[in-house]
C-alpha cells in the first residue's frame, strides 16, 4: 500500500462526514441558499490566491525540474480559476467587486489558507506536499460525488462541472504520483507528520464547507459536528503554523 492509499483509507472517516454536508447535499440538489453559495464563492476566491502562493512556494522548493513545472503550472491554474470566479459566477449571481473586496476571510478561510501558507514556507518539500494534496483529493472527489447526484436543471450545475471535470482528476493523480515516486526512506522519515498533517488539512477543506456558511453569515444554520479539531485548544507558532 502506498503512502497515498493509506492516508486516503485512514481519512475515510472524514471524506464521508464531508460528502454529508448540508452544503455539498443542497448543493447536489439544487436547493442551496444563494446566499450561502456566493458567500462561497466569494471564500473559494479568497482562499484559491492564498493556495496559488502555497504551490508556488512549492514549486521552489521541488526535488527536480519536472516538480518546479508541475507546481509552477498549478499556481498558475489556481489564479486563473480565481479570475474566472470573477469574471463568472460572480458576474452570474451579482456579486459586485466591491462586494467581494469588502468581505474579509471568515475564520475557517483564514485559518485554513494561514495554516497551508506557514506549512508552504516553513516546512520541507514532502511535508508541503502533504498539506496540499487534500485539496486536489478532495474537490475532485466531492465534485464526481455531487455531479452523480445532480438534479436536472440544478442552477449550479456550471459549478459542479468545474470541479467534476477531468482536468481536477488529472491534477489529482498527478500530485498523487510525485508523491509515490520519493524514495521510501524519504516517506518513512516524515510519515507520521505527513500523516496528522493530511488529518489536520481534510478537518480544515471540512471546516471551509461548514463553518463559513453557518453562524458566521446569520442565516441560523448550526455547523454540524463532523470536524475534530479544536481550534481553541491548539497551540499556534511563528506565522500560523499549528503543530503537529
Amino acid at each position: 500500500m502506498t503512502f497515498s492509499q493509506e492516508v486516503w483509507q485512514r481519512n475515510l472517516d472524514l471524506y464521508q462526514k464531508i460528502l454529508a454536508l448540508p452544503f455539498n447535499q443542497e448543493l447536489a440538489a439544487g436547493t442551496l441558499d444563494s446566499k450561502a453559495f456566493c458567500h462561497y464563492v466569494i471564500q473559494d476566491a479568497h482562499y484559491l490566491l492564498a493556495y496559488g502562493r502555497a504551490l508556488a512556494v512549492a514549486a521552489a522548493k521541488a526535488f527536480d525540474a519536472d516538480d518546479v513545472i508541475q507546481f509552477s503550472e498549478a499556481a498558475k491554474i489556481a489564479i486563473i480559476v480565481e479570475r474566472s470566479l470573477h469574471k463568472d459566477f460572480m458576474q452570474a449571481f451579482a456579486i459586485t467587486k466591491a462586494e467581494f473586496e469588502s468581505t474579509p476571510l471568515t475564520l475557517a478561510c483564514h485559518h485554513y489558507t494561514s495554516f497551508l501558507t506557514a506549512t508552504a514556507w516553513s516546512e520541507s518539500y514532502p511535508v508541503v506536499l502533504a498539506a496540499l494534496l487534500p485539496c486536489f483529493w478532495i474537490y475532485a472527489e466531492v465534485g464526481h460525488d455531487i455531479v452523480s447526484q445532480s438534479v436536472e436543471n440544478n442552477s449550479y450545475q456550471t459549478w459542479v462541472d468545474t470541479y467534476s471535470g477531468e482536468e481536477v482528476h488529472i491534477a489529482g493523480r498527478n500530485v498523487d504520483a510525485t508523491v509515490i515516486k520519493w524514495p521510501h526512506a524519504v516517506i518513512r522519515t516524515r510519515w507520521q507528520k505527513c500523516m496528522r498533517l493530511i488529518r489536520w488539512v481534510q478537518n480544515w477543506n471540512g471546516c471551509f464547507g461548514t463553518v463559513l456558511i453557518s453562524k458566521e453569515s446569520g442565516w441560523g444554520w448550526t455547523t454540524p459536528k463532523t470536524i475534530d479539531i479544536d481550534v481553541k485548544k491548539t497551540p499556534i507558532r511563528g506565522l500560523g503554523v499549528y503543530r503537529i
